[in-house]
């Protein structure tokens, strides 16, 4: 197998293996045995066990990124929460390990998570609570919602769609066809509320 070959085969099994079992769960032998080479390739590649999640890491949460080319195409403030609302279906149905890296690192955070996965998620949120603030300052939304508070809401809104879809599989329609109509539905919930 070729150099590059190596390298992309060792992300795929890193990203599979870290998924389900997290950075601690998994040994570096488990990891070259799986990719078909040798343990000194992991280390020529990614200097160790550690630099291979560190690198799985930066190419899930690359995605996020993607929020400030919306913010710049996107001023108006409801626009922006439905522009965000499909962005994060699209994003989990485009990164099915995302949210278990995503849930993994809030839940029991490893040493890369001050400098790869926190600042990532705080850019997200001071985006999403400046767009809330600008819909308080021109009347489209209450003035007495703190828009951190409100941004962090809206995310583990449509998180929580993703997290949950085990458990809801009997009770909810998860195909990606619906993605659509959970937009519109979550915007008007997130928007409007659900009170008469």
């Amino acid at each position: 197998m070729e150099k590059t070959g190596i390298h992309k085969k060792l992300m795929e099994v890193g990203t599979q293996l870290f998924a389900e079992r997290g950075v601690n769960g998994v040994s570096i032998r488990e990891l070259s045995l799986a990719a078909g080479t040798s343990i000194s390739m992991i280390s020529y590649h990614f200097g160790s066990k550690e630099g291979l999640y560190s690198a799985v890491l930066q190419e899930q949460f690359a995605c996020f990124a993607e929020i400030h080319e919306i913010r710049r195409q996107v001023s108006d403030p409801v626009e922006m929460i439905e522009s965000y609302l499909r962005w994060t279906f699209q994003r989990h149905r485009n990164n099915p390990h995302l949210l278990r890296f995503y849930t993994s690192e809030l839940t029991n955070p490893t040493p890369f998570f001050e400098t790869l996965v926190g600042p990532v998620i705080d850019e997200v949120i001071v985006i999403m609570s400046e767009a809330i603030a600008q819909g308080q300052q021109q009347g489209k939304f209450r003035g007495n919602v703190d828009p951190a508070n409100a941004a962090l809401a809206l995310a583990g809104m449509v998180n929580y769609f993703f997290l949950s879809l085990q458990a809801t599989k009997k009770l909810i329609s998860q195909s990606p066809e619906q993605d659509e109509s959970l937009v519109r539905q979550y915007l008007e919930i997130f928007i409007r509320g659900i009170g008469v």
